[in-house]
């Protein structure tokens, strides 16, 4: 990065968080994973590892990190202990089963051909009780649907101007990607405690081009007074017990403060910074 961009990055965030588009898909992100990781020893994967990850703080608290996905990283990622090339969708076997605490992933489950094998998959490889947090896209969103609707042939070279990187583009295909039908799939999968915030992530994410920033933050200020329709979806899900006992649903709650997850190796707390926009629990 040259010593010119991150004056214009920070002026960004601060429009933004002047706008009201905080807490960020990341502190959302950082809250959950603080509140399901042990304070040590914990078993982590990073399902469809990029070149960055949110659990790059936690490296502490964890005994193993294994990266997951289909094609193996260009070059070694620090964070991780190991690297298993496998297909959530298809790979149930890649893990040992109940071998994880924590099971990451961010802005992959968009690009799953068999989403309910893959949360199958991952609940296959969480302990009972385990903790699940993924951050993907909103399909409620009017862009993210536009983008969808697309030809491939003109929505890869859009992808590959917004990414960060041109192995970031990957075909997006979202068939599970609202408030509600993610609620579905991960209580299916056998999936409990289910809490899913929305968060306005466009224009975060497509800062790096003033072009592609400003239709980000015009698609942001739009979605912001509708919670379901916000661009990103960030969720937690506790994997149900083997005893079959049906994990209960938390209440709705506001954005000011996260309960923590309870139970054997969980952290009470997980603070998200104070915000006035509500969970989405809006039901659509």
């Amino acid at each position: 990065m040259s010593g010119g961009e991150t004056p214009r990055l920070d002026r960004h965030e601060r429009l933004l968080r002047r706008l009201g588009f905080s807490p960020s898909t990341a502190e959302v992100t950082h809250a959950f994973l603080d509140a399901a990781l042990p304070e040590r020893g914990a078993v982590v994967v990073d399902a469809g590892c990029g070149h960055v990850s949110a659990l790059r703080p936690f490296r502490a608290r964890a005994s193993e990190i294994v990266g997951v996905d289909i094609h193996a990283p260009g070059a070694p990622l620090p964070w991780l202990d190991r690297f298993v090339c496998a297909d959530l969708c298809t790979d149930a076997g890649a893990l040992p089963p109940g071998s994880l605490d924590v099971a990451f992933s961010s802005f992959a489950f968009e690009h799953l051909r068999d989403p309910d094998a893959a949360l199958r998959t991952l609940a296959r490889w969480l302990r009972p009780g385990g903790w699940l947090v993924l951050s993907t896209v909103n399909r409620s969103h009017p862009l993210v649907a536009a983008y969808c609707a697309l030809p491939v042939r003109v929505a890869e070279p859009l992808q590959r101007l917004v990414k960060a990187a041109p192995t970031d583009a990957h075909p997006l295909v979202a068939t599970h990607n609202t408030p509600r039908r993610l609620r579905a799939a991960l209580r299916d999968a056998g999936f409990g405690e289910v809490e899913i915030r929305t968060t306005d992530h466009l224009a975060r994410a497509w800062r790096r081009r003033v072009p592609t920033f400003v239709i980000g933050l015009a698609g942001d200020i739009a979605a912001h007074r509708f919670p379901a329709r916000r661009s990103t979806i960030v969720v937690r899900a506790r994997r149900g017990m083997e005893d079959g006992g049906a994990a209960t649903e938390p209440a709705p709650t506001w954005a000011g403060s996260v309960a923590g997850p309870t139970g054997t190796g969980a952290r009470a707390g997980g603070s998200i910074p104070e915000s006035r926009a509500p969970l989405e629990e809006a039901r659509t």
